[in-house]
């Protein structure tokens, strides 16, 4: 409304939001919207309204049903009060960010985490062992908004002339005569390792554990009686196996980073979900907010489920008998 709404403002923003309505049916509109099998008042052969509303979304009719028709449509999200837009643009904008920062923290983190805890795991109870094991915990009971702020001030604020960082921007930004869009590749490199510490500290603990687990199984000392080389016991035989546990974390850290990074793409300007979905918090902007919380959770479930048929591919003894 602005500074200068009154109430008769309100009453009609509040009804064409429908929020004059009771909320259980505010609740059953907002499902009959999320649903792909929906309710909808028709427009014309090619496409049909949302109830009362000037929301118009091509879908295929399947049944008329007393004036309205029950059509198969994609879920709509609503529009963001405060933009305007509809919410699956806005999360359609920014979502791929928000990937892409996940996407490059977790493959740091897997990485640098397995590799550590394969050298972890063949040194063991050597000085780097113990040094790795220390660092690990500190990593992992490190909160990530307190690293993303320490980061921030030392790497782009105290060191920035060595560095070159910046403290803030995104993976794409304006060029330094205002012509257009470049990638700027640095940008991501503080959010991205601020997000990659306390998987990488997991990965690492994981990786290390389940190494040492199985180099003393009784086909790994077969394998040295046999004298295969040390190269091939470890790459050949043991790393293979060791890894079930730590894809299942790899997956269920990277769903976890996709929802966890509100704070570290806040902090370091990364305009992601996470960037969204706190200035809809502070706007109120509750259909954005929902858009968003929803999102994740869809993405959350479906990494879960690859992560089984990706469990099965690495150990044959727990895929489904046919």
């Amino acid at each position: 409304m602005g500074q200068r709404g009154d109430m008769r403002t309100l009453k009609t923003i509040n009804k064409e939001l429908g929020l004059d309505k009771p909320k259980i049916i505010q609740y059953l509109k907002y499902l009959n919207d999320l649903s792909p099998i929906s309710v909808m008042q028709e427009k014309n052969s090619s496409g049909y309204f949302y109830y009362d509303r000037t929301i118009y979304i091509k879908s295929a009719k399947l049944i008329s049903i007393s004036g309205n028709v029950l059509v198969l449509k994609f879920p709509y999200l609503r529009r963001s009060y405060q933009s305007g837009k509809t919410v699956t643009s806005v999360i359609s904008e920014t979502l791929p960010n928000t990937f892409i920062l996940a996407f490059v923290s977790i493959i740091f983190a897997s990485i640098v985490g397995i590799t550590l805890g394969v050298c972890a795991a063949i040194m063991k109870d050597s000085y780097f062992d113990r040094a790795s094991l220390v660092i690990a915990s500190l990593g992992m009971s490190l909160p990530s908004f307190f690293a993303a702020i320490i980061i921030a001030w030392v790497f782009a604020f105290l060191l920035a002339s060595y560095t070159g960082l910046n403290m803030t921007g995104n993976l794409f930004g304006i060029d330094d005569f205002g012509n257009g869009e470049k990638l700027i590749l640095r940008n991501i490199i503080l959010p991205a390792f601020t997000l990659g510490i306390r998987p990488l500290s997991i990965v690492f603990q994981l990786s290390r554990n389940s190494m040492l687990e199985v180099l003393s199984q009784d086909y790994i000392r077969t394998a040295k009686a046999k004298g295969l080389s040390f190269r091939n016991i470890i790459f050949k035989h043991a790393l293979k196996n060791s890894l079930n546990p730590v894809v299942t974390a790899i997956s269920g850290w990277f769903a976890s980073l996709m929802a966890g990074v509100v704070f570290i793409e806040y902090i370091f300007g990364w305009k992601g979900l996470g960037y969204v979905i706190v200035e809809a918090l502070a706007r109120f902007d509750f259909p954005l907010v929902m858009g968003t919380v929803l999102t994740i959770s869809v993405i959350f479930i479906t990494i879960n489920i690859l992560v089984d048929f990706i469990y099965s591919a690495l150990d044959p003894r727990i895929r489904i008998a046919k």
